[in-house]
Order: C-alpha cells, then sequence, then structure tokens
C-alpha cells in the first residue's frame, strides 16, 4: 500500500454466481478489517441468469461499501472487468474472481508488498502444487508456445487478480480496444511489479462459467490480439512451400532425364492437393481473423451496455431528499392563517 493509498477499489466481474456473492462480500470485509484503508467493492454481473444481480442488490443494501453494475446483458468477462474499472475511485484497484479461487485473505499481503517496495503492480500468482502432472505440462507447453508468439512476457499462474495504483490503471484505460486480453494489456503497460505466490484454491460453489471451448478461444485472441506474427507465419509457411515443391519438380524432372515418362502417382497427387489446401485454408482463416477484429474496431461499439447501478440509485436518493423541504416548512405551509380562513 502507497502512502497515498487510502482509498482501495475491488473489482470483481460476476457470472451465475448467486452463491458465492454473499460469501465474496463477508471475505473481504474480513481481509480488509485490520488495515488503514477506505475501500469499496464493485461487483459486476455480467448477464448471469441466475440470481446474482438479486444478492448483490442484497448485499448493497446490508453493506454501503458495496456497489453493484448490472450490465443489459452477457458481454464476456472482459467487458466486465472493464465496466469495474471504469467505476472504480480508489487510489489503489484489486481485479478478482467472484467464486472465491483468488483468496481475499491474499489482500492484505498484495497491500503491504505495494507500500513496502513502492511498485505499480502487485501480480498474485498461482502455483501449480496440487495440480495434476499432465495439466501442469500442458499449462507450461501454452505459456511456451504464447511466449513464443506474443510480444509481451505472459507467465504461467499469472492471470488478472491483482493489485494496481491508479497510475497503472489511468494508463490501462488509455487502451481502448473492443477485443481485449487483460493478461497481455496488464502486461504491456509496463510499470515496476512485484509477484505474491498463492495456492490454488477450490471454488467456493456453483459451477464454472469456463469450458474447455472457451479457454482455447481467449487463448487465440490473446495470441492474435499482441502480435500479427502468424501472419508472417503464413508467409514463411507458403515460401517454405514454394521451395519444397520447386525441389520436389526438380527431383521429378531428374528421374525422368533418368527413367523416361512415368505414371503420375496417385497417392503423391492427392497429398500435394490436400497439404496446399490445408495451407491456404489456415493462411486465409488467420487473415480472417485479423479481418474480423479490425472489423470489430473500427465500429467503435460500446464494449458494455449498463443497465442499473446500484450508486446511481444511491446519488438519486440523496438528491431527492436534499430537495424536499424541511418537516417545519411543510407543517407550516399546511396550515392556513387565521387572517385567510373561511368566513364564519
Amino acid at each position: 500500500m502507497t502512502s497515498s493509498t487510502r482509498h482501495l477499489s475491488v473489482v470483481c466481474p460476476c457470472h451465475n454466481e448467486e452463491s458465492n456473492v454473499t460469501s465474496l462480500v463477508s471475505a473481504v470485509g474480513e481481509s480488509l478489517a485490520g488495515l488503514d484503508v477506505v475501500w469499496e467493492l464493485i461487483l459486476v454481473n455480467d448477464g448471469s441468469t441466475d440470481a446474482t444481480w438479486q444478492r448483490i442488490e442484497e448485499a448493497t443494501s446490508s453493506e454501503q461499501r458495496v456497489r453493484g453494475i448490472n450490465l443489459s446483458r452477457n458481454f464476456g468477462k472482459e467487458a466486465a472487468m472493464l465496466a469495474g474499472l471504469r467505476a472504480a475511485e480508489g487510489d489503489a484497484v484489486v481485479v478478482m474472481d467472484a467464486d472465491l479461487q483468488h483468496p481475499p485473505s491474499l489482500l492484505p499481503e498484495m497491500l503491504h508488498t505495494m507500500h513496502d517496495l513502492g511498485v505499480d503492480q502487485v501480480v498474485a500468482r498461482r502455483t501449480r502444487s496440487g495440480d495434476p502432472w499432465l495439466r501442469t505440462q500442458l499449462s507450461k507447453l501454452y505459456y511456451r508456445t504464447v511466449r513464443s508468439l506474443i510480444d509481451v512476457p505472459l507467465e504461467d499462474g499469472v492471470g488478472d487478480f491483482r493489485l494496481i495504483s491508479r497510475r497503472a490503471l489511468t494508463a490501462l484505460l488509455q487502451l481502448t480496444e473492443t477485443n481485449r486480453f487483460s493478461k497481455g494489456l496488464f502486461a504491456w503497460i509496463g510499470f515496476p511489479r512485484a509477484v505474491v505466490d498463492y495456492t490454488n484454491v477450490i471454488r467456493g460453489q456453483g459451477k464454472s462459467s469456463w469450458g474447455l471451448y472457451g479457454l482455447v478461444n481467449y487463448g487465440i485472441d490473446g495470441v492474435i490480439a499482441f502480435n500479427a506474427r502468424l501472419l508472417r507465419l503464413g508467409v514463411h509457411l507458403g515460401i517454405t512451400t514454394v521451395l519444397i515443391s520447386f525441389l520436389y519438380l526438380l527431383w521429378l524432372f531428374g528421374r525422368w532425364l533418368l527413367y523416361g515418362v512415368e505414371a503420375a502417382g496417385y497417392l503423391t497427387t492427392i497429398g500435394t492437393i490436400v497439404l496446399f489446401g490445408g495451407i491456404q485454408l489456415v493462411v486465409l482463416g488467420l487473415m480472417g481473423e485479423y479481418v474480423g477484429r479490425i472489423h470489430t474496431e473500427v465500429k467503435r461499439r460500446p464494449a458494455y451496455i449498463i443497465a442499473d447501478d446500484t450508486q446511481h440509485r444511491k446519488i438519486l436518493s440523496d438528491e431527492q431528499a436534499a430537495a424536499l423541504p424541511s418537516p417545519r416548512s411543510v407543517t407550516s405551509e399546511a396550515q392556513p392563517s387565521a387572517t385567510h380562513g373561511p368566513a364564519d
């Protein structure tokens, strides 16, 4: 916690987390109770189909430091996170999941680390202890592959769970692209950072909204969002294929000089057609991914639409209360004077 950090904002995107909202609010409050910091908890409902928004409204009624933002539909975790970050008013901001797999008990250590080291980002890194061996190896392979393809450093076990300063948040909010990959954006803005390790925590309750298909697509988004290297890879692949084909033609020509005309090989022909067709489809698909993202960006649609905000309700309620006349003036205006009363 930097010397200027007196107000902390905790941002939690929520999707179908009705069974975790109450526990989350309690856990955050208990973790920050002994710290000299004013805090707010911003819960962003990302189009949940269960009673998540009702639980958030109940939490805002019982705890004034909780603010609820309800998006008009499911825009995705990245959009919900952006909505919460834009609403945050703290000198420092924590981003964490609402399913309690990001332990709120780690918040004091993260704040003290920021204060002691004077960094702008304190990253919570999940250790792989307790994970199955195969999952650990696949995760390492994924990050090793991604690091070779993108232009920003990504680290295994490091996600969105982190504490960032107001300076880092201001820089992050200047990045206005629609297709967001926050892991890469946090790395791209730079600034000094520190790492705090924590052990993997089992999900509180409910079921995760992230399946294998969603995780694969999220990984593809991350690779495409931070470089055009895949397009260049397509160029290199095309050049390599042309060279191999040229060498193959030279080999065929040599066989023709030595042995004369031979019947064309069926497997060779089909294999060549399939190879070239596959390469063309892959390159066209990559081009389509980039063109599709360009199409999305140039439309400049908002990343999300807010349907309800409990903070605005409170502001409106306070303004309405201030506009009401005082009880004394209401009483005096309600009583007619003797000189203007009805005649006998």
